[in-house]
């Protein structure tokens, strides 16, 4: 019993916090050739306004760590988030996205063990390659898998370091990019990430649950993905996934690969090349009865200017099998557009 006592004695005495304050703004520039009426550009949730200058997005959140407790909370706004609350559900007084597009992660960790721990709150999502800033990604806009699977969780989630090469993860979330409820189920998912090399790493994520609203007949989404990343030493860095789902027979999937090469100590050049086919609207609604089917290609050109300040630009092209792009009058549709996006963003 004393030495019970003398161990938990001794960790309460290391309380040790330090704290760190960070924060991000990503400015931008999109011009949409297709020149949209109402200003938002087609199938995406980043840089979505066409011909204005505006903030994509901006963040300041604070981190907490201690020996056995972590905690990050961070506020937010842009135009992305606008885009990617937009759905929140509103299922009572005091849900929806009014107070859920703001928050960006309020999340608190315990350590369970030297290897274990346990995490609860809104956080990122483990689904995917590419980060909700893009200060952490190789391309400055998202890829449609990116775009088009969760960027944010609410729930609780378990991380293992399994050993220095391997690390799991298990989720308990509300569901698929919700943070208030819109049905009586819970979603579960995991995350595997293997370190093949220094430089390569081989990951696999799943996610299973009911995304339907309460009052229409149950339908699990199933998703599954695999996921590899490296680099080379002269500094070529690449990554490529590919996603597929399923939900009551309707199915969708989604690839991309994505590179980048520096080409002085300040300037590099990325490109990327994807696709993505929702025929049946799983994930990806349209005005057009054969659903999104396309083909996307990205050319960028990213300069560091100073510690944390970056100046990225980026043209993108997409075509799909059907019309689904409306010109300035909207009289009529094309299967193709293209975009040139050009950001300043300072990471703190």
């Amino acid at each position: 019993m004393a030495l019970w006592a003398a161990r938990l004695g001794a960790q309460e005495a290391d309380t040790t916090t330090k704290v760190r304050l960070n924060g991000f703004v990503d400015t931008y520039y999109a011009y949409d050739f297709s020149r949209p009426a109402d200003g938002e550009r087609r199938f995406t949730t980043q840089s979505v306004r066409h011909d204005e200058a505006n903030i994509n997005l901006a963040w300041l959140g604070a981190t907490v760590e201690r020996r056995r407790v972590r905690a990050r909370f961070a506020l937010q706004a842009g135009t992305s988030v606008q885009s990617n609350y937009s759905a929140e559900p509103r299922t009572g007084a005091t849900s929806g996205p009014d107070l859920a597009r703001i928050i960006q992660e309020a999340v608190v960790g315990v350590k369970v063990s030297d290897k274990l721990w346990i995490d609860g709150g809104i956080y990122y999502s483990y689904i995917g390659l590419e980060s909700w800033a893009s200060s952490d990604n190789l391309a400055y806009t998202r890829s449609l898998v990116a775009d088009y699977s969760p960027y944010y969780l609410s729930g609780v989630k378990l991380s293992w370091s399994v050993t220095p090469k391997l690390s799991a993860q298990l989720h308990l979330t509300n569901g698929w990019q919700n943070i208030s409820e819109n049905n009586r189920s819970k979603a579960i998912g995991s995350r595997i990430d293997y370190t093949v090399s220094p430089r390569t790493t081989l990951s696999y994520a799943n996610f299973f649950g009911n995304e339907r609203p309460n009052g229409r007949r149950s339908a699990v989404r199933v998703f599954n993905q695999v996921m590899a990343r490296g680099s080379l030493s002269n500094g070529f860095q690449w990554q490529g996934q590919a996603d597929v789902g399923q939900q009551q027979g309707r199915s969708w999937y989604g690839v991309a690969a994505i590179a980048g090469q520096p080409i002085s100590a300040r300037v590099a050049l990325i490109a990327r090349l994807e696709r993505y086919s929702d025929p049946d609207q799983v994930i990806l609604a349209t005005e057009a009865p054969q659903g999104f089917t396309g083909t996307a290609a990205s050319l960028g050109l990213d300069l560091t200017v100073d510690t944390g300040v970056r100046w990225r630009s980026e043209l993108k092209g997409i075509r799909t099998t059907v019309p689904l792009f409306p010109d300035a009058t909207e009289s009529r549709r094309a299967p193709n557009t293209a975009a040139l996006v050009t950001s300043l963003s300072f990471t703190f």
